[in-house]
C-alpha cells in the first residue's frame, strides 16, 4: 500500500500556488506507471481490464507474486472512488479501495502454481465501473 506524505504534498501545493500555477502535479510518491507502483523489477503485465474510460485494471506477475493496480484514466489528480483487489481463488482477497487521485493498489498475493481472483473499480460523476473474474484465472 502507498504511504502518503502529507507534508510533501502540502509543500508541492504551496509551491504551485506561489508560482501562479494550479496544475495538478503528481505527489512525490506517486508511481509513474503500474509496473512502478508494484515495485518495478521483474514485474510484467499479464492481463488488463478496461473500466470504461474511467481506469484500467492491470494484473502483473514476477514469477511468484501477482500484483494488481487500478490506474485512473479520467479525473487524474482528483480523489475519486478507486479500488483494486487480488487473492487466491477461494480465499479472501487483498483489497485497496478508497478515494485516490491517481491509482488504487498495489495489492499483492503470492500465487505461484495457484489460481487467482482479481478485479477493481473506478467512479466518475456518480457512475461506477467495476470488474472481477468469476472463474479461476491465471493458474500456475
Amino acid at each position: 500500500m502507498r504511504v502518503i506524505n502529507y507534508g510533501a504534498r502540502l509543500s508541492l501545493a504551496l509551491a504551485a500556488i506561489l508560482a501562479g500555477s494550479l496544475s495538478a502535479a503528481a505527489p512525490a510518491n506517486a508511481a509513474s506507471s503500474p509496473i512502478a507502483a508494484c515495485g518495478g523489477g521483474s514485474y510484467r503485465v499479464i492481463d488488463t481490464q478496461d473500466l470504461r474510460n474511467f481506469a484500467t485494471i492491470y494484473l502483473m506477475y514476477n514469477g511468484r507474486t501477482n500484483c494488481v493496480v487500478t490506474w485512473k484514466k479520467i479525473d487524474i489528480g482528483k480523489k475519486t472512488w478507486t479500488g483494486a483487489d487480488v487473492g487466491l481463488w477461494g480465499g479472501n482477497p487483498v483489497v485497496d479501495f478508497g478515494q485516490y487521485a491517481y491509482y488504487a493498489g498495489p495489492v499483492k498475493v503470492d500465487a505461484a502454481g495457484k489460481c487467482i481472483r482479481w478485479g477493481g473499480d473506478a467512479q466518475h460523476d456518480g457512475f461506477t465501473a467495476a470488474w472481477g473474474n468469476n472463474t479461476p484465472e491465471h493458474c500456475g
